[in-house]
């Protein structure tokens, strides 16, 4: 069976984008996910995105296998991605244009802006430890500062919900920090019972910072976009940052607005398309 594709990446976290408008599943399944993102034996991706039919009165549905093979609720650069491949199939580059979809973690919005840059309504994040979810914390209080038990080092530790699991600690470096032998420890610690995603983060200034991550199911990626997300809510929480920020990621930077009146999140950054081509499955 041939595929036909598109590679797109935001800042470098790359994506494997799938016209899948056609059918309300998907056209692949997780364990072909896999072998298409290998990056020496397939396209080499952090991810397959599927363009589904909109459900629910939304124009479009997204669904997202990881490079391993699990699903994750939704995923900040790879709506962006999804936002400029649904606009290249439609042919459009209207500034403005505003896209629905329906995701696992809710309807999110993306709209089409300047310089190809893509802002995203990412929604109201999630504080509450049960439906992060963590067990740390107590009750409904917020995990802010939470001192966490990892690699027989105690880290300080903000949780955030974007729709997904996030996991945010504030270092002096944030260069010295070994992510390939740190970021499995976070992500499978048993106060994460859906495992978390790891934000490791450095206050340049209130309003820059810089941001290094460890993704659920992808591991080291240059970019995430719901992590810079939650990466300015835990440093307004902590009292290390501004609402408002430039979170720069080894990919490059995006840009991020809390809008603490609305409680809505905003994040803005690039999606380019790579190449096309056509994937045999095997």
């Amino acid at each position: 069976m041939m595929i036909q594709f598109s590679k797109y990446h935001g800042l470098g976290n790359d994506f494997i984008l799938i016209d899948n408008r056609h059918s309300t599943e998907p056209l692949i399944t997780p364990e072909q996910a896999v072998k298409m993102c290998d990056r020496h034996f397939g396209i080499g991706a952090d991810g397959v995105i599927f363009a589904l039919p909109g459900q629910e009165g939304t124009d479009y549905t997204m669904r997202i296998f990881n490079s391993d093979g699990s699903e994750p609720e939704m995923c900040g650069n790879g709506i962006r991605c999804l936002a400029r491949f649904l606009a290249d199939l439609e042919g459009t580059s209207e500034l403005g244009k505003t896209y629905r979809i329906h995701t696992l973690a809710g309807v999110i919005t993306p709209k089409l802006a300047e310089s190809d840059q893509i802002t995203v309504d990412m929604g109201t994040p999630i504080l509450t430890p049960a439906l992060i979810p963590t067990t740390l914390g107590a009750g409904n209080e917020k995990v802010v500062n939470e001192p966490l038990e990892v690699e027989e080092n105690t880290w300080l530790v903000t949780c955030v919900s974007m729709g997904n699991p996030h996991c945010v600690t504030f270092v002096d470096d944030v260069e010295a920090i070994a992510l390939e032998q740190i970021g499995p420890k976070f992500e499978h610690h048993g106060a994460f019972p859906q495992r978390t995603n790891t934000e490791f983060v450095q206050v340049v200034r209130p309003d820059y910072l810089k941001m290094r991550v460890w993704e659920r199911g992808a591991g080291i990626t240059l970019a995430c976009g719901t992590g810079a997300c939650a990466t300015v809510v835990a440093g307004v929480l902590a009292e290390k940052s501004a609402a408002v920020c430039t979170v720069e990621l080894p990919g490059g930077p995006l840009q991020i607005n809390w809008n603490q009146v609305e409680n809505r999140i905003y994040m803005t950054g690039p999606a380019e398309k790579v190449f096309t081509g056509q994937y045999f499955l095997r």
